[in-house]
């Protein structure tokens, strides 16, 4: 399991939709090509798609965002009047110039 924190708000509920409502949709099309044939061929029912990925980014912006999770968490500051931290070179020799 992921230590990640995970935001449980609305928009992003519905923003996890996005994926599944994609596939369904594709495999109803497909589906519908497969019993119907003719005018009901993917090449002419592809809209559909952008259709459900249009419905739920709507969906997404007008749902309310109350308890909504930004990021991870903010780093505690250090100790008040220590010196701040400066990070190390990873690569001696390079930087600089080089």
């Amino acid at each position: 399991m992921s230590d990640r924190i995970r935001c449980a708000c609305r928009r992003c509920t519905i923003r996890g939709l996005m994926g599944p409502a994609v596939i369904i949709a594709v495999g109803v099309l497909f589906l519908v090509d497969q019993m119907r044939g003719g005018y009901f061929s993917f090449g002419n029912t592809y809209p559909v798609i952008l259709i459900v990925i249009g419905a739920i980014s709507l969906a997404a912006a007008a749902a309310p965002t109350d308890g909504h999770i930004s990021g991870p968490p903010a780093a505690v500051p250090s100790a008040p009047g220590s010196a701040p931290t400066v990070p190390q070179n990873q690569f001696p020799g390079r930087g600089q110039g080089q």
